[in-house]
């Protein structure tokens, strides 16, 4: 599949992922693990099975901790090169500001946020095929009100960029993945933030651009919130989501090596028990994200949460749609419920929080 080496990928990762605090604070939102790799290697790895090799890293948040894992991309069989923001941008300006480190005619931007399973190779064909200026995948979705909406015409050309209303006329969505011929981004304006969606997209519309759409129903999850997450973290593990980077089975839990996990606990719903974390007889784990070094003991329930590095959940609690920070410790029989988070390091006693009477 080299047959797309001509094409350069960019990808964002400049967020500080606010709505996944606390654990953003320790580690910016692509490299949190995720069916136990940092996110971002997923996507990666698919660029690299996409046949093309080099990538632009647009960072700004923690940016430092990008080349330290990555390095120059080497062993997942890329030519990864990073570019700081020093002021936020805005996603056109983060594409802009790339501009300097990007060799071929054709990039493909890639939101760092989103889990993906699209054939990035058909993109690229749509895009040569129509011969486009810029190529947009859309992804089809159930409920498109949380969504700015973008309608097509018979051709697959983009008619408009519509706001998120509550009376969507197309279900199809702005997927995050763009693919611009080069002179498009040299457009793009420089030394200010500058909204790919609510600026440039629409500036090419009004200029008369030939702006493609590449619709299809491939799974799709944009990874912001903490439900998000859990869900595609699970899915990756039960292999709805596909990823090259997992390479082979597939099933209810991915227990890494070095994990402890006690006779009679149970593992289910796609749940990542991760590197040296221990799982006490008895407890409960359905979709639980759990960081390296953390701990569940004995008795203890986590549903649909995600527990951070080294923190630990006490005998006989209960941790459910919640986000445990790194080190933090739930005495026994707590209970945290519907969205719950927990500070990094905060020490909550036993049965310091209740949502029944009974302890």
């Amino acid at each position: 599949m080299a047959g797309n080496a001509g094409t350069d990928a960019v990808i964002l990762v400049g967020g500080q992922g606010t709505r996944l605090r606390p654990l953003t604070l320790s580690a910016p939102k692509p490299m949190l693990p995720t069916a136990g790799l940092p996110f971002l290697t997923h996507l990666l790895a698919r660029i690299a099975e996409a046949g093309i090799t080099h990538v632009v890293l647009g960072t700004s948040f923690k940016a430092e901790v990008f080349e330290e894992h990555f390095g120059d991309g080497a062993e997942l069989g890329l030519d990864l090169e990073y570019v700081t923001e020093t002021e936020p941008l805005g996603t056109g300006g983060g594409i802009r500001n790339v501009l300097p480190k990007l060799r071929a005619d054709n990039v493909m931007v890639f939101n760092g946020d989103v889990l993906g399973g699209t054939d990035l190779g058909a993109i690229l064909d749509t895009h040569e095929s129509t011969n486009a200026d810029v190529t947009l995948h859309l992804v089809r979705v159930s409920d498109p009100r949380a969504f700015g909406c973008v309608p097509t015409d018979e051709t697959g050309r983009v008619t408009a960029f519509l706001e998120k209303t509550q009376d969507p006329p197309t279900d199809q969505i702005n997927a995050g993945c763009y693919v611009f011929r080069r002179e498009y981004i040299e457009k793009i304006p420089t030394g200010r933030p500058v909204s790919v969606e609510r600026e440039v997209f629409p500036a090419l519309l009004a200029e008369g651009a030939r702006v493609q759409g590449h619709v299809d129903a491939s799974y799709w999850r944009d990874m912001g919130t903490p439900e998000d997450f859990v869900r595609g973290s699970a899915d990756l593990v039960r292999g709805i989501a596909p990823s090259p980077a997992l390479p082979g089975q597939r099933g209810e839990s991915l227990v890494h090596p070095g994990a402890g996990v006690a006779p009679g606990a149970l593992l289910i719903g796609g749940t990542v028990v991760g590197r040296g974390a221990e799982i006490g007889a008895g407890a409960r784990l359905d979709g639980a994200v759990i960081f390296d070094g953390a701990v569940v003991e004995a008795g203890a329930t986590v549903e649909r949460s995600i527990i951070g590095f080294g923190a630990r959940i006490g005998p006989r609690a209960l941790v459910r749609d919640g986000v445990i920070g790194d080190g933090a410790h739930v005495g026994a029989r707590c209970e945290l419920l519907r969205g719950a988070r927990v500070w990094p390091g905060v020490v909550i006693p036993d049965g310091g929080i209740r949502f029944s009477t009974d302890v």
